[in-house]
């Protein structure tokens, strides 16, 4: 037998060698731990005490939404509308503590977003100096009281201060983590002529993260505004999908768009949406649907996903009995806030393939991935 020269068996050993170092550097790891809107099960969404609990509980990747100050400065709220309130003037939502503030009393507004009147308070209608002054709060305390011992303590982070938590942590841990912005309302700011997508990625490009390695996915709901970053930058785009629906911009164009989200994830239409985003960011249902209160068989969608080249992040897994399905509620299966079995609902996404999840509870979604990858 004829042995191969000694340099060619050393380049094939240098080559594998090159292999398995890029397996173990590839980012992000999968599957990968979203953080959704931060560690929000445990603490207020959105803030920067949110972000670090779930980098502590193993989160490979923590998601600011986007909105936009009067300034122009990106910070991160799950809406613009940073209170709102119901037709009777009482409470619905606050994320702040604007409206226990009397100096912006007279900052009250009702909008139109996305096609529906909402009254209450909005971002672009402070400075960021004066949003600094504002509080946190936890916006769902019905379904999390115990985060409410948490209002007041925490102010609204901008994008940049995000980053820079993100590239503080990385350091000290020895691991990357990265950052999943989405862009929140892209048709309704840019109406009023505060579009989010170019600020985005000037701060981007000033942290040197505006191409297609960064530790950055960007996300939307909307398409035609990931088209346009697309023409921008190679930064990573993802296509959100919600269970039923339109992406608003095609609402906002009339009869000459017709499509609806769920055009989007038929297997043509996942091959459209490859044409300008990396990732399909569905509703977990349209991975595997719950019926009479049970997960059912996987869809098509990941498989169909992958044929098109796109990866599937699924949104979002939390750990509270009233967003799980009913067989995965635990006793007292009546009480919206008690913890049910979260990390069988990962498990069965996980076994569907997905390449990654949004939890509001990273340590629990951790955990799962580590349990699925012993077995």
């Amino acid at each position: 037998m004829r042995l191969a020269p000694l340099k060619t068996v050393l380049a094939a050993a240098l080559a594998t060698l090159a292999l398995g170092a890029a397996a173990q550097t590839a980012w992000p790891p999968t599957p990968t731990v979203i953080a959704h809107r931060g560690a929000s099960a445990l603490r207020p969404e959105h803030t920067l005490a949110a972000y670090q609990k779930a980098i502590d509980d193993g989160a490979d990747i923590i998601e600011p939404d986007l909105v936009i100050t009067k300034d122009g400065v990106l910070v991160a709220r799950h809406e613009n509308a940073i209170a709102i309130l119901n037709p009777d003037g009482s409470v619905k939502e606050a994320t702040t503590d604007v409206v226990e503030r009397p100096e912006f009393a007279a900052r009250k507004a009702t909008r139109s977003i996305d096609g529906r009147a909402i009254t209450g308070w909005f971002t672009e209608d402070f400075t960021l100096a004066e949003l600094k002054t504002l509080r946190a709060r936890e916006r769902i305390p019905a379904q999390r009281p115990a985060n409410v011992a948490y209002n007041g303590q925490f102010e609204i982070p901008t994008l940049q201060e995000v980053i820079d938590l993100a590239r503080a942590q990385s350091a000290k841990l020895g691991r990357t983590i990265g950052i999943y912005p989405e862009t929140k309302h892209p048709t309704y700011f840019q109406s009023i002529g505060m579009p989010l997508e170019a600020p985005l990625l000037a701060v981007l490009e000033k942290n040197g993260w505006n191409h297609k390695d960064a530790p950055v996915f960007v996300q939307s709901f909307e398409v035609a505004n990931l088209q346009a970053l697309r023409k921008l930058s190679t930064v990573r785009l993802v296509q959100l999908v919600a269970p039923s629906g339109r992406p608003y911009d095609f609402v906002a164009q009339g009869a000459a768009n017709t499509r609806s989200y769920a055009d989007l994830v038929t297997a043509e239409g996942l091959k459209q949406v490859a044409t300008y985003a990396n990732a399909v960011g569905p509703f977990k249902t349209l991975v595997v649907p719950v019926k009479d209160g049970v997960l059912g068989e996987p869809t098509a969608l990941v498989a169909n996903a992958r044929a098109a080249g796109l990866s599937v992040h699924i949104w979002t897994l939390r750990p509270e009995n009233s967003f799980l399905p009913t067989s995965l509620r635990q006793a007292p299966a009546s009480d919206a806030t008690a913890r049910g079995d979260s990390n069988a609902e990962i498990t069965a996404y996980l076994r569907a393939g997905v390449d990654g999840f949004f939890t509001d509870d990273s340590a629990v979604g951790r955990a799962a991935v580590q349990a699925f990858g012993k077995k």
